[in-house]
């Protein structure tokens, strides 16, 4: 329905999916009501089906997709120029400073462990986040490569997985016990695994 919504239309849909995410970072996913949207947004409930037919469980996915579009919005424009160790660094400090501020309390994964991967939609909205997010480390470390920061043996797509997969790993742990140490060593040695990748080719 998005791509045929008037300017008008894009906004009141956008109000209610904002308001929804307000309110389900306040409330959690068993506790909120439509209701509670319904007040946040300042929209009908005549509004609410126009836009979601679906009630509750389509606006929970349009939920899911707006925080899986922030996580990679909110490491711009850094996680879109990993073209010098620098920026890398930036990066790594944009990442740490983000998830430090959620503490245990990220929206994504609550919204996800409470609606479940499985929710028709769901897991499509996670592989195309991590899709997303590995393709921009990949092309980040082509950039250190094409500079010849980076040999060109090096996996791109390899090595990216694997540090997305210790970014996640960190995240996790943080998620479960409010520490971001874990996070802060997956980034700092996959970071420090590329350096010396550089450092062993010359």
């Amino acid at each position: 329905m998005r791509g045929s919504l008037t300017a008008k239309g894009q906004a009141t849909r956008g109000r209610i999916v904002q308001g929804a995410v307000a309110v389900l970072r306040e409330k959690g996913v068993a506790v909120a009501t439509l209701d509670d949207v319904l007040a946040r947004s300042r929209t009908s409930k005549s509004q609410l089906f126009h836009y979601f037919p679906g009630g509750k469980d389509e606006l929970l996915l349009a939920v899911a997709q707006f925080e899986a579009d922030q996580v990679i919005d909110d490491q711009q424009p850094h996680l879109g120029c990993l073209d010098s160790w620098d920026a890398w660094y930036r990066w790594r400090d944009t990442v740490i400073a983000r998830y430090e501020e959620q503490g245990d309390q990220c929206p994504l994964g609550s919204l996800f462990l409470q609606i479940g991967r499985n929710t028709p939609g769901a897991r499509a909205i996670v592989i195309e986040l991590l899709r997303q997010w590995q393709e921009h480390l990949a092309t980040g470390i082509r950039a250190m490569q094409t500079a010849g920061h980076v040999p060109v043996s090096l996996d791109a797509d390899r090595t990216a997985a694997a540090l997305l997969a210790g970014i996640q790993g960190g995240v996790s742990i943080l998620l479960s016990t409010g520490r971001s140490s874990h996070l802060h060593a997956a980034l700092d040695e996959g970071i420090t695994a590329l350096r010396n990748a550089a450092s062993a080719a010359i």
